[in-house]
C-alpha cells in the first residue's frame, strides 16, 4: 500500500506550505532542500509517523539517508509497517 499521500500530509502539517508538498514526487529531495526541515522538525515528523502509523521508531534506525527524498522516507515507513504486520502475525 502506498502511504505517500499520508506522509506528504504529515510533512505539510509540520513544515507548512501545503502547495509545495502537493507537487512533490518520490525523487524530491527533503534534507537540504526544505529549509524548515531541521533537527527539531525531524524529531516532530518521527513522532507524527509513529502516532499516525502506530509504529515504534528507534534512534538507530534513522539516518540522513531516511530523509534524503520523499521516496526514501516513504520506503522506510512502508518497511516498518510491513515488519510490524509480519511480527503481529507470528
Amino acid at each position: 500500500m502506498d502511504h505517500t499521500i499520508e506522509i506528504k500530509r504529515i510533512l505539510s502539517d509540520i513544515l507548512g506550505s501545503g502547495e509545495r508538498f502537493d507537487s512533490m514526487t518520490p525523487d524530491t529531495f527533503l534534507l537540504g532542500n526544505i529549509p524548515e526541515l531541521d533537527s527539531v522538525a525531524v524529531v516532530t515528523i518521527i513522532l507524527a509517523l509513529e502516532k499516525n502509523f502506530s509504529l515504534s521508531i528507534h534512534d538507530d534506525e534513522i539516518s540522513a539517508k531516511t530523509f534524503e527524498t520523499l521516496g526514501t522516507l516513504v520506503n522506510f515507513v512502508e518497511k516498518k509497517i510491513a515488519n510490524k504486520n509480519y511480527d503481529s502475525r507470528n
